[in-house]
């Protein structure tokens, strides 16, 4: 049997290297060849796997010539230096190592908040200079003050670990986190507006994402007790950098500390240059340990898929074996897209996710099922959620996911529904594959219709009377929105009743607006899938 051939073209540490010899896995070790995009299209096609960082970019174009690729290990979390669609079309499984930097980042976090209690930059360069300016830099303390942390997932965790070691109240803003998982870890739950008025230190521990993106505003920020302090490890554009900018030039922010900006490489920025301010190069995962971490991870989930098939920390499958996945895969597709329609209707944190197989599809391997329904759930809040790590987030908020399995009680061969209780209320949602091996929407909150998932599409509950139908269709039509399909449901006459509309392009956001002041609506929200 010929050895599986793999090419690292980033720094990678020898340790690495060494685990892919130990394998049993040949290994090209040039760790300047990412720089060198047109010598690796030359030369990936004699590769069945590719180790990268950040420098490669594996691009559609290096792809298309990569005719024996099977896998790309990216030693890191991100992998936008990769085009995944591509990868995917290619039948490339995309690794990523999700929680090798968690420890390094939250450890910054700390570190920086401590630096800017005690004004620690500043002072050193001011001692360093020949000053002794000893009642200029007047700090505080960090015993007994309240920690708001925004974000309470892996990293958020451990920060609020490390901060009640420094005998601090740690509250946290996590619609995600459960109140068991919340004891568990020690922090008290509690909303937005609550953080922002009672915390002397705001971390944010959060992805980016449109529900995420500008949280901490002009007018969150005026929400903040004044003298608050603000620390970002997480991801530029959580925090209105110009908004912020004013807030430290006013006073009302004592100080902030960034590790991360809206624009990287951050040569600029709003917040350069004031002495209450902390600016660090994306170091969250800058450590050795950190670094050896993630390069040994990526070299033993490769060589594990190499050698054995088995897949781990994919962003672009489940784990499954290469025979079950033609079966699986219009199922899994069905169960990602049930689980973002629950997703992106949901606004509270979520208690408890039951899905429920039915038929021929309740003997399949509903583990993968499970996770691609739990990552469209997760993805509309958290964003860069996927098959493998959907399962992991939601344990680690609390959440309870119930599978239950059974013979077919209906008129489908299979039916998966996806039910979601939060604080407020609970959800249900069910969907099959039919012969043509379309994922199809039949049921929804006990409603039945029948509608495929469109790209863009406008979720409409109303109360079933006359004229609803000409007065949306007008209103879509005189917006210059054109619609694809229209599909209706309802409980009863005169009761309950949805509309599931699917269009072409983006749905304006005053065309939301004025469908929810039409008589008779409830609620109107864009999807997209």
């Amino acid at each position: 049997m010929t050895k599986p051939k793999v090419l690292i073209s980033d720094a990678l540490s020898p340790a690495a290297v060494q685990i892919f010899k130990d394998r049993g896995v040949e290994v090209d070790f040039q760790p300047d060849l990412g720089k060198d995009k047109d010598k690796l299209a030359e030369i990936i096609g004699n590769y069945d796997g590719l180790a990268i960082r950040s420098a490669t970019k594996a691009t559609a174009k290096i792809l298309e010539k990569a005719k024996n690729l099977k896998v790309i290990g990216r030693a890191g979390i991100g992998v936008d230096n990769v085009e995944i669609p591509a990868a995917t079309a290619k039948g490339i499984i995309v690794m990523n190592t999700p929680f090798g930097n968690s420890i390094t980042t939250a450890e910054h976090a700390i570190t920086l908040m401590l630096a800017l209690a005690r004004e620690i930059p500043a002072a050193d360069a001011s001692t360093q200079a020949g000053k002794w300016e000893k009642n200029r830099f007047m700090g505080v303390e960090i015993t007994g003050k309240t920690l708001g942390v925004i974000g309470a997932g892996n990293i958020g965790s451990i920060v609020v670990d490390r901060a009640i070691g420094l005998r601090m109240k740690v509250i946290a803003f996590d619609p995600f986190l459960s109140p068991e998982r919340a004891k568990d870890i020690g922090v008290e739950k509690v909303e937005l507006d609550d953080l922002l008025k009672r915390a002397d230190f705001i971390t944010l521990h959060t992805p980016l994402t449109d529900k995420t993106k500008n949280i901490l505003d002009a007018a969150a920020l005026a929400k903040t007790k004044k003298g608050v302090r603000i620390i970002n490890c997480a991801r530029g554009g959580l925090v209105d950098e110009q908004a912020l900018a004013l807030a430290l030039d006013s006073g009302h922010v004592a100080g902030a500390a960034f590790d991360v900006f809206v624009e990287e490489p951050a040569k600029a920025n709003v917040l350069f240059g004031r002495a209450n301010v902390i600016c660090t190069p994306h170091l969250g995962a800058s450590t050795t340990e950190a670094q050896e971490n993630v390069a040994l991870q990526v070299a033993e989930q490769m060589s594990d898929y190499l050698l054995t098939g088995a897949i781990s920390n994919a962003v672009n499958f489940p784990s499954i074996t290469a025979e079950e996945a033609p079966k699986l895969k219009p199922f899994i597709e069905l169960a990602e897209k049930l689980g973002s329609f629950a997703g992106q209707l949901t606004e509270t944190g979520i208690s408890k996710v039951t899905i429920t197989y039915e038929g021929h599809v309740a003997e399949m391997k509903i583990k993968a099922l499970t996770s691609a329904a739990l990552s469209g759930l997760l993805r509309p809040m958290l964003g860069d959620i996927n098959v493998v790590s959907a399962p992991v987030v939601a344990k680690e908020r609390g959440m309870i996911v119930d599978e239950v399995v059974r013979a077919a009680e209906g008129d489908y061969e299979s039916l998966i529904t996806v039910t979601v209780a939060t604080e407020r209320q609970e959800r249900s949602v069910s969907g099959t594959v039919f012969a043509d091996g379309v994922p199809r929407l039949v049921d929804v909150k006990g409603i039945r219709v029948d509608a495929e998932f469109g790209k863009s599409m406008i979720y409409v509950t109303n109360e079933d009377k006359p004229g609803f139908i000409g007065k949306f269709a007008s209103l879509l039509g005189d917006a210059g929105v054109n619609i694809a399909t229209f599909n209706l449901g309802r409980h009863k006459q005169g009761g309950d009743a949805i509309a599931l509309v699917e269009v072409d392009g983006v749905v304006p956001a005053d065309v939301l607006a004025k469908t929810l002041t039409l008589p008779h609506v409830k609620q109107a929200k864009a999807l997209t899938f």
